[in-house]
């Protein structure tokens, strides 16, 4: 290989590298990605009681009107927001351990078909009672 062809190489690998990096913000950035992302699970208790499932799951601070429940053939979906507390501009927060923003938890379930008998709150938790079809 002479010379200028290596020449012609390197300015060759350098144009793909800057096409690739004009497309990047493209891919990362898209529409689509912009939608609220679930940055936490709560924790989940399943259990059956005879012809009843029984789901308990952790939502403390997360008021009602704040999640979605779907039911499916593939499972229960349990998503919402706990949103963060208002603070004034000036606050120094010295420990933040509790979840806050959008949060996802997906459930598999034991084999049959499901509707949701009851929902309600109770400490702090969303019980679901559920019963087969």
């Amino acid at each position: 290989m002479r010379s200028r062809d290596r020449s012609f190489w390197v300015w060759a690998e350098a144009l793909d590298l800057l096409q690739g990096g004009e497309q990047w913000p493209r891919r990362c950035f898209r529409l689509e990605t912009l939608q609220p992302v679930p940055c936490w699970a709560p924790a989940v208790d399943l259990y059956e009681d005879g012809d009843e499932l029984r789901v308990l799951i952790a939502l403390p601070g997360v008021s009602a009107r704040q999640i979605e429940v779907v039911l499916d053939e593939t499972g229960l979906t349990v998503r919402g927001e706990r949103p963060m507390p208002s603070t004034s501009p000036h606050v120094t927060i010295h420990r933040l351990e509790i979840p806050y923003g959008r949060f996802e938890r997906r459930i598999a379930l034991p084999p049959g078909s499901y509707r949701v008998h009851r929902q309600f709150f109770e400490d702090g938790c969303l019980a679901l009672v559920l019963r087969l079809l």
